[in-house]
C-alpha cells in the first residue's frame, strides 16, 4: 500500500514538474501575508522574492536572450487590480460568440509557436491572481443574472495548467453545479483531468480540448499532451457524466493537411460519444504581423508562417478567403456524417464564410450567441431566460 501511495505521490509530482517548471517567483509586496499567498509559496521549490513593483519581475524577464522561455518559468502572484470576468476580445467585422472570459491567471508554461499570447502581454511571464474573494464577488453577479452565461478560463492561460498547484478549478466547478443559468467551459491541451473525477459538476461544466493533427502538435505545441492522450482524457470525463467541446484552432494549412484533419475527426468520434459534445468550434491559422517575427525566431524549423497570407479586416494575417472555406467545407461535413445534429461553430468568420461552408448565417438562427446558449441549455440542463430566476437566488457559495 505504501508503495502504491508513493508512486500516485511521484507521478502526480512529475506530472507538476512536466507542467509548471517554476524557476523564480515574484510577490507583490501587499499580498504576501495573504493567505493564499503563504499556501501556494509552500507548494513551489523556486527562490521566492517580495517586490515592490512588479517592474523588478518585467527586468529580469526581459534580461533574457529568450523572454518568452523565461516568462514560462517566471510566476509573478499579485492582485488582479481589474476585472475577473471580461468580454472574449472579438471585432465586430467577425460574427464573436459572446464568450466572458474569467481572468484568473495570464500565460502558459506549454510552448505553441502560434501563441498569441507570445506578444499579447508584455513581457510575457505567468500571473496568478489571489483576490479570490474579488473574483467571487463577481461571479455572484454573474449567476443572478437572468440570461445564459457562458464562461471560461482558457483565453489568457489554459484551464487545466494550474491543477497540482491550485484548487481553484474544483472550486469553480463544485460553484456552478449550485446554480442553473451559467456553464463554465475549461479549454486545455493537457490531460489534467484527475481532480475533477470527483467534484460535484451537475453538468454546468463543459471540458473542452483544442486539437490539431499529429504533425502540428508534434512541430508546432511543444510540451502539450498528444491527440491520443487529449482524447483519452476527453472520453474519462465523459465517463464521469460531463459534456465535453471541441476546438480545431487553429486549423493549419500545409501539404497533406485534409487527410490529416479526417483523421483527428474520425478519432475523435472513435472515443468520444456524438450525444456528449456540446459544440465543435474551426477557426483557421491567423495572427498579428508582430507575431511572425517571435515564431521564426523561437521556431526556426516552424513553417506556419509561410503560407499565401491577407490582412484580414481586423488587421491579423490570415489565409485567402477561399483557401479557408475550402478547408471549412470539408472539415464540416467530416463533422457531419459522424454527427449530424452537434452544433458546430466558426471562430471569428464572416457570414459570407458561414453561408458557404455551413450552409446559413448566425442571424438566421438568431446569431451565433444565441446559438451557442441554445446548445448550452440542451447539453448543460440551464433555464432559459424566460424561465423563474427564483432558483439563482436561493444558491449560495
Amino acid at each position: 500500500m505504501l508503495r502504491i501511495f508513493i508512486s500516485t505521490r511521484l507521478r502526480r509530482y512529475f506530472k507538476m514538474c512536466v507542467m509548471m517548471k517554476i524557476s523564480a517567483v515574484f510577490i507583490e509586496k501587499e499580498i504576501k501575508n495573504h493567505t493564499l499567498t503563504i499556501d501556494l509559496c509552500a507548494r513551489i521549490n523556486a527562490p521566492v522574492r517580495a517586490v515592490d513593483s512588479l517592474k523588478e519581475a518585467y527586468a529580469y524577464v526581459n534580461s533574457s536572450d529568450d523572454p518568452v522561455a523565461r516568462g514560462k518559468q517566471t510566476l509573478i502572484l499579485c492582485r488582479n487590480k481589474g476585472t475577473f470576468i471580461k468580454n472574449c476580445p472579438g471585432t465586430r467585422e467577425y460574427n464573436c460568440c459572446g464568450y466572458e472570459i474569467l481572468h484568473m491567471a495570464s500565460f502558459c508554461s506549454m510552448d505553441c509557436s502560434y501563441c498569441i499570447l507570445q506578444t499579447y502581454f508584455h513581457p510575457p511571464l505567468l500571473q496568478y491572481f489571489v483576490n479570490h474573494e474579488d473574483m467571487w464577488h463577481e461571479m455572484e453577479g454573474v449567476f443572478m443574472r437572468n440570461r445564459i452565461s457562458r464562461v471560461g478560463t482558457g483565453e489568457f492561460t489554459d484551464s487545466l495548467l494550474w491543477e497540482n498547484f491550485s484548487n481553484l478549478t474544483q472550486r469553480l466547478v463544485h460553484r456552478f453545479s449550485r446554480q442553473a443559468r451559467a456553464i463554465l467551459e475549461l479549454k486545455t491541451k493537457t490531460v489534467a483531468v484527475d481532480t475533477l473525477q470527483v467534484v460535484e459538476h451537475n453538468r454546468k461544466t463543459i471540458l473542452a480540448w483544442s486539437l490539431n493533427t499529429e504533425k502540428v502538435i508534434h512541430s508546432e505545441e511543444r510540451n502539450t499532451a498528444t491527440l491520443a492522450a487529449r482524447l483519452k482524457a476527453a472520453r474519462r470525463c465523459v465517463a464521469w457524466g460531463y459534456p465535453v467541446g471541441f476546438h480545431f484552432d487553429p486549423i493549419v494549412i500545409y501539404e497533406g493537411c485534409e487527410s490529416d484533419y479526417k483523421a483527428v475527426i474520425q478519432k475523435l468520434f472513435t472515443c468520444v460519444p456524438a450525444e456528449s459534445i456540446v459544440w465543435i468550434s474551426l477557426g483557421t491559422f491567423r495572427f498579428i504581423p508582430a507575431l511572425k517575427q517571435i515564431i521564426q525566431e523561437r521556431f526556426p524549423a516552424s513553417g506556419v508562417v509561410y503560407h499565401e497570407f491577407i490582412p484580414g479586416l481586423d488587421g491579423k494575417m490570415r489565409y485567402f478567403k477561399p483557401i479557408r472555406m475550402n478547408i471549412y467545407k470539408k472539415i464540416v461535413q467530416w463533422i457531419r456524417e459522424a454527427a449530424p445534429d452537434v452544433c458546430i461553430y466558426f471562430c471569428m468568420e464572416d457570414d459570407e464564410v458561414w453561408e458557404t461552408c455551413i450552409g446559413y448565417t448566425p442571424s438566421e438562427a438568431g446569431g451565433l450567441p444565441e446559438m451557442l446558449d441554445k446548445a448550452a441549455a440542451i447539453h448543460c440542463g440551464l433555464s432559459m431566460p424566460e424561465d423563474s430566476a427564483a432558483e439563482n437566488q436561493k444558491v449560495k457559495r
